[in-house]
């Protein structure tokens, strides 16, 4: 690709007609560095990937490996500059001594080389979490691997860690959150067999109204079709009610919160709720499942909308990111009772679970000698 020229000779990379503020920003770094090399002591922090063009980087490099010539006060010599350059070419062959002189006049003040280091981390920092965004995103639509949900869980675990990474870096300011607009809900990746695992959970539930009963993990967001989300919330506030379960008291639940207002008939509802297979618990997993993902996508969405908003600080863009995870997390404890339930109690805790109420009136029931009730927390036990 031939090299786009500037007023002050060949830029050594390709560089779009507006270069973006981050440009000038490295360019100037790198300039004040090239003119008075002992300011590397101000860019601490800054690798040579913190820039965003390899070229910049390769020299940024070159210049840290390059004894600095002198003092503060001492301008860079032509053996300096020539040294560096050598050094630089070894990984950048097309940089030229031109470009150089270019870097050092686009460097408006020396003495501000630590400001300018701040905003070449400030983007790179934002790249970073661009980049791990796009790594969830990949892993919630790779489907080539055994277990997806861990898959996810993996990649949004590598994602919270950097976060937390780069948080101590980046001091917190009265306006944290991001204001950029969410994007629009993706689409299901396969809205049929989602939509037929939903109308499988409804059927079956009605089979198994006890099993539907402890299935209270599973809520209305889950569902890929509002209609399927409406029918799972009528049929578990009948079971909370202790009322009768069958396609007729559901479609008459229905009625009332308004579930056939959505263009769903009664002879439509009669008979999803009439066609049975598998068990309750089973559909609602793989319901689950795919609401993770989804999930997963759309806060890969989510944060890289706030990347790619150059009106947001990295601070808010550090703040959104992690309440995004935070969306995905909740989901994801769902998830984590689903698939792994908490160990059974153990054989003498039903005794002490039937006087576990402090209203009730103490019985006749003599206590474990070993284990008093009054010696033991009630915040442990299990619901």
């Amino acid at each position: 690709m031939p090299h786009t020229p500037d007023s002050h000779g060949d830029v050594p990379y390709y560089e779009p007609a507006e270069p973006t503020p981050v440009a000038f920003a490295e360019k100037a770094l790198l300039g004040a560095l090239l003119l008075v090399p002992a300011r590397l002591a101000d860019v601490s922090g800054l690798e040579p990937d913190s820039f965003s063009n390899a070229t910049h980087g390769s020299l940024f490099a070159a210049m840290r490996t390059v004894p600095s010539p002198g003092t503060r006060e001492t301008r860079a010599g032509l053996d300096w500059l020539n040294t560096v350059l050598d050094q630089a070419r070894r990984e950048a062959p097309g940089l030229t001594s031109s470009y150089l002189h270019t870097l050092i006049s686009a460097c408006p003040r020396a003495e501000h080389a630590g400001a300018y280091a701040a905003m070449v981390r400030a983007e790179a920092a934002r790249r970073s979490i661009r980049l791990h965004a796009d790594h969830l995103a990949q892993a919630a639509g790779d489907t080539t691997v055994p277990d997806r949900p861990r898959h996810v869980l993996d990649a949004a675990d590598a994602l919270a860690g950097h976060l937390d990474e780069l948080a101590s870096h980046f001091p917190s300011h009265p306006s944290s959150l991001p204001r950029t607009p969410p994007p629009p809900a993706q689409p299901e990746a396969d809205p049929d067999i989602a939509v037929e695992e939903e109308r499988m959970l409804l059927a079956s539930a009605i089979v198994w109204p006890d099993v539907a009963q402890t299935m209270r993990w599973l809520v209305l967001e889950d569902f890929t079709d509002p209609v399927h989300g409406g029918l799972w919330q009528c049929l578990t506030t009948l079971l909370h009610r202790g009322q009768p379960v069958d396609p007729v008291t559901v479609l008459w639940e229905a009625q009332q919160r308004g579930v056939l207002a959505a263009g769903v008939t009664p002879t439509e509802v009669v008979a999803l709720l009439s066609d049975s297979a598998g068990s309750p618990d089973h559909w609602g997993e793989q319901i689950l499942g795919r609401a993770l993902l989804a999930r997963a996508r759309q806060t890969a969405a989510r944060i890289g909308a706030y990347t790619g908003d150059l009106a947001t600080t990295t601070y808010q863009v550090l703040t959104g990111s992690r309440r995004a995870l935070a969306d995905l997390n909740a989901v994801r404890t769902r998830w984590q009772h689903t698939t792994h339930p908490p160990e059974t109690a153990t054989t003498a805790e039903p005794a002490i679970a039937a006087r576990a109420s402090p209203r009730t009136r103490p019985t006749a029931t003599p206590p474990v000698p070993l284990r008093p009730f009054a010696a033991r927390p009630t915040a442990g036990r299990a619901p």
